[in-house]
């Protein structure tokens, strides 16, 4: 009787500890793979403050973009439709429109230091710069945008205008009865030192923190 030959089943098959189907490595189903879901804490509520304050950034700068605008062409008005030196009474002598060339600070102050005024609004406003990518009230957005582009309306006129590079004279049209004359850029200046007031007595930190809240009691 011939001996049977063993079928393939009954031997024994090597496998490669490298090869797909090992013990080492046993195939792994797709349904069993883990799923890595982003879930740390707070990232929503970041990316939220996040997109907010870049909001309040854009917002401070389009307010001194806006100011700035209409103080200049408010002055360009002015240069040509009060010329000739005469006097447009709007309220009576309480506010009028009146063109001066003002080589100082508001109510003449500073007469013969222009140079000296303009160094010093150029380092005002190079400290908002800096100052402003803090801001996160929009109470202080407000404030800085008039502030800054208050403050830019009249150094343009200062470096650009008559006589000279820096010691321009500043168009002045807005006579407040016989007290001083006046600009838009002065009264966006005068509104955001009264936001800077209130919000200040309002305990409103420029970072957008209140006094009341640190004084709540933590739970």
């Amino acid at each position: 009787m011939d001996p049977v030959e063993p079928t393939q089943e009954a031997w024994p098959v090597e496998r490669s500890l490298d090869q797909p189907g090992s013990f080492a490595n046993p195939p792994v189903a797709v349904a069993d793979a883990p799923v890595v879901v982003d879930s740390v804490p707070g990232s929503f509520e970041a990316t939220q403050n996040t997109k907010r304050h870049r909001r309040l950034i854009i917002t401070t700068f389009a307010i001194a973009a806006a100011t700035i605008l209409a103080d200049q062409l408010t002055k360009g008005w002015a240069l040509t439709a009060l010329a000739d030196g005469h006097r447009v009474e709007l309220l009576g002598e309480y506010l009028s429109l009146w063109l001066l060339r003002n080589p100082g600070a508001a109510l003449g102050i500073g007469d013969g230091f222009t140079w000296v005024l303009t160094i010093v609004v150029v380092a005002l406003v190079a400290a908002m710069f800096w100052v402003i990518p803090r801001i996160r009230s929009l109470g202080w957005a407000w404030a800085f945008g008039l502030l800054l582009g208050g403050a830019i309306g009249n150094l343009i006129d200062r470096l650009f205008r008559y006589p000279g590079f820096a010691h321009g004279k500043v168009i002045d049209f807005i006579a407040y009865w016989n007290w001083f004359v006046g600009n838009v850029a002065d009264i966006a200046i005068v509104i955001a030192a009264g936001l800077i007031i209130l919000l200040t007595f309002r305990g409103i930190h420029i970072d957008g923190t209140r006094d009341s809240d640190k004084a709540k009691p933590s739970p």
